[in-house]
């Protein structure tokens, strides 16, 4: 085997997981063009064209299908091995790549990351936000944050969190001009920051007192794809949000957003941190669960 070919195919796979050179190049930490250099190099060795490149995307052949699936198990095998090394000196290390959706980003990881690398100065930890589920092993993701649902049949999933409370929140001059409203009906007569989902749809705010359930489909002239923003457009008075009580919570206590609704607002089941339960796991994956539960247990 050329000595170089080793290298080629750590790039390949990487290229392969993200579509994108410069993802690969991120995550590599090296140039997009040093990858693409690499990878002709590694078309040329082998005699085929393994990527389908454009200016705006890369996809793989049929001959990088079937090496790409012949050669992911053996790199595999060798990073746990490396992993196995690691465990024995008694320490985490390596890259530990986690996919959250912003919510779970500022609940979870945000808390902890800083505390996280002091206590394992030799793990790498890159965190990439999105609503969208998506394929955390096709990805190369190490695990992902979010909502139980979002986790394959075939995966172990870790609670990370509470039960979330949700608030209905809108501006005091928004109310003054308003009214606030007094059931989850009146909301037909308001103006709500309406919510797109990564599966594309638009969410219906949810409701619940004394075992009576609702669905309300709101309306309004704001659509946005998180709570973060949603939040932002009711602080600047475009209409009434539904958010996570932990993400309103300092709206509320400054005054900028005042909660309406409040008997009628759900709990939602909270976030769980899920990754495969076919592979080994890696010692700093283990570390972050470990220091995720321990962060729950310090809320209560």
């Amino acid at each position: 085997m050329h000595r170089g070919t080793l290298s080629d195919l750590t790039t390949f796979i990487a290229v392969a997981d993200l579509r994108s050179f410069r993802g690969a190049g991120e995550r590599l930490g090296v140039t997009a063009s040093a990858l693409s250099h690499s990878m002709k190099q590694l078309e040329d060795r082998v005699g085929t064209r393994l990527l389908n490149r454009t200016t705006r995307s890369v996809s793989l052949t049929e001959a990088g299908l079937r090496l790409l699936e012949r050669v992911r198990p053996a790199f595999d095998q060798i990073s746990h091995a490396m992993e196995d090394l690691n465990e024995a000196r008694g320490r985490p290390a390596g890259r530990l790549r986690v996919y959250v959706n912003s919510a779970a980003a500022a609940l979870v990881i945000a808390p902890l990351w800083k505390r996280f690398l002091a206590t394992y100065p030799e793990v790498d930890l890159e965190v990439e936000a999105g609503e969208a589920p998506i394929d955390i092993v096709a990805r190369g993701f190490d695990s992902g944050i979010g909502p139980k649902e979002q986790s394959a049949s075939d995966m172990i999933a870790v609670r990370v969190t509470d039960p979330i409370k949700i608030a209905v929140v809108g501006t005091p001059a928004y109310f003054e001009r308003r009214g606030p409203p007094q059931t989850p009906d009146d909301l037909s007569d308001h103006s709500c920051i309406r919510y797109r989902t990564g599966e594309g749809r638009i969410f219906g705010w949810m409701f619940e007192r004394n075992g009576e359930r609702r669905t309300v489909a709101v309306n309004g002239r704001v659509t946005v794809n998180s709570g973060e923003l949603a939040l932002q457009a009711a602080v600047d008075g475009l209409g009434i949000a539904y958010a996570g009580e932990f993400q309103a919570d300092p709206f509320i206590r400054s005054g900028h957003l005042v909660r309406v609704l409040e008997e009628w607002c759900p709990a939602f089941e909270g976030f769980y941190l899920y990754h495969p339960g076919h592979r080994h796991m890696p010692a700093a994956l283990r570390a972050l669960i470990d220091m995720a539960q321990a962060v729950r247990r310090e809320r209560r």
